[in-house]
């Protein structure tokens, strides 16, 4: 497969011209945009015209949770694309427009808003590139690939003052609030430990397949975008880019931007993080993938609080030899675990989807009282984001937070990676003491692709 050359002179023109679309059939005429808004069935100044950029996977998800707001799609995949443009069509019963290059789609000044479901090493520039065309955004989770994508991220959206929201959707559950909110107003008294487990590597069970030419549907050259140029292969696209460097940072950014984001909520942490971390972790045996099938890692913050993230799951007797029996109450006798739990002076809370349990369990059973801490609430992550794109209020899952609590998941991976303990300054956002350490905080981009910088 040969790697395709592209000039400078014509990654720029492409933006503004209409070969950027899929054909002609799916390219995006104006006045159906411009109808968009008395279809709705709302009032045209309220209702919120949201594009989708990628929408396989949780794109679909995503859409499907916005449909009522549908009126673009875009993604590299031609027959995905017209599939769901044509799907929207019959669901939304309004004309949706398609795309194949995001760029293309942000230059409309018929959509208010986009969605960001594409492979994490293709979060960053859609979400910037987004803000500085005026539009709001919602960007799944992990928000970055890099924690320098987060802090350019986090300084755009704030110089173009666009509502970002990062898809850590747990903030919106009822539960996981619960259990931030008794962790901060100190049912458990002072929090000495949090264990976070995390699910293991879901792995194909398809044998190997070598290298090959991309099926002709998929423009994989701008699938890969700013990652660097390698031959196609079926097991690292669509779910599997997870579990290779290049795309993104295997169960620890994924399932670790989940659980870790609440223990930051309940910590305290939204505008900060650890002052040290140690990791390491095991490499596949047959090299089918890059990021590590199990690792564990230990974060220090300031205030003493340690946090012990493991994957696959974590064993209570392992880590909870003295409260073992108290730890195998609250998780109805298991001994592994994912999700948290929150060791404190007076007990133990444990939080997962659709769970939360303490011990004793009557932490639980007194409501918060009056003057007690609160905390914000959402009921439902995506009308969080359409509810502050109208009253221009900060989503419950901001940039900033979703940058922090991605860079908890970084922090992770670059200590496995260096084998090195590192220490950061959360309040400069820097690795100290290590400059080749420090290195890893950002990744080169394949040209013409490039990182806005301050």
């Amino acid at each position: 497969m040969k790697k395709p050359s592209i000039s400078r002179r014509e990654f720029l023109r492409a933006a503004g011209t209409t070969s950027l679309a899929v054909g002609a059939g799916l390219a995006l005429p104006s006045i159906f945009l411009n109808r968009t808004r008395a279809q709705s069935g709302q009032n045209p100044s309220e209702f919120i015209r949201v594009g989708f950029i990628a929408v396989g996977g949780q794109g679909g998800s995503n859409l499907r949770a916005l449909m009522k707001n549908a009126v673009a799609v875009c993604d590299v995949d031609s027959d995905r694309l017209a599939k769901t443009k044509q799907r929207v069509e019959e669901t939304a019963k309004r004309s949706c427009a398609a795309f194949k290059d995001y760029r293309q789609m942000l230059e409309s000044k018929d959509i208010d808003a986009v969605v960001v479901s594409t492979p994490d090493h293709w979060h960053a520039l859609p979400s910037i590139h987004a803000c500085e065309a005026g539009k709001d955004v919602y960007c799944e989770k992990p928000l970055t690939l890099t924690i320098a994508e987060g802090q350019a991220m986090v300084r755009v959206a704030r110089r173009t003052n666009r509502i970002v929201q990062c898809g850590s959707q747990q903030r919106s559950d009822s539960k996981f609030l619960q259990a931030a909110e008794y962790v901060r107003n100190g049912r458990l008294g002072k929090i000495k430990r949090v264990l976070v487990g995390l699910v293991g590597v879901n792995w194909t069970t398809e044998p190997a397949v070598p290298d090959s030419e991309p099926p002709p549907e998929l423009d994989y050259n701008l699938w890969l975008g700013p990652a660097p140029w390698r031959p196609y292969n079926k097991h690292r696209v669509h779910y599997y880019f997870r579990f290779f460097w290049d795309y993104s940072g295997g169960q620890m950014t994924n399932w670790g931007a989940h659980h870790l984001d609440i223990a930051q909520w309940a910590l305290g942490m939204d505008d900060s993080g650890p002052v040290e971390i140690d990791g390491k972790g095991e490499v596949d045996p047959q090299r089918r993938f890059e990021t590590p099938p199990k690792f564990g890692i230990t974060y220090k913050y300031a205030n003493g609080v340690v946090v012990e993230c493991r994957s696959p799951q974590i064993k209570v007797a392992d880590l909870l030899p003295e409260k073992k029996e108290q730890a195998l109450e609250i998780l109805n006798g298991k001994d592994e675990f994912n999700g948290c739990i929150f060791e404190g002076e007076k007990g133990l809370l444990y939080i997962n989807r659709g769970v939360i349990r303490a011990w004793p369990d009557t932490i639980l059973q007194e409501p918060l009282k009056a003057g007690d801490v609160r905390l914000y609430e959402s009921r439902q992550h995506h009308q969080n984001w359409l509810d502050c794109i109208k009253s221009r209020k900060l989503p419950i899952c901001d940039v900033a937070i979703g940058h922090r609590s991605a860079t908890v998941c970084h922090l992770g991976n670059i200590s496995i990676r260096t084998s090195k303990k590192l220490k950061w300054d959360p309040v400069k956002e820097e690795i100290v003491g290590d400059a080749e350490a420090a290195k890893w905080a950002d990744k080169p981009y394949r040209a013409p692709w490039r990182l806005p910088v301050a």
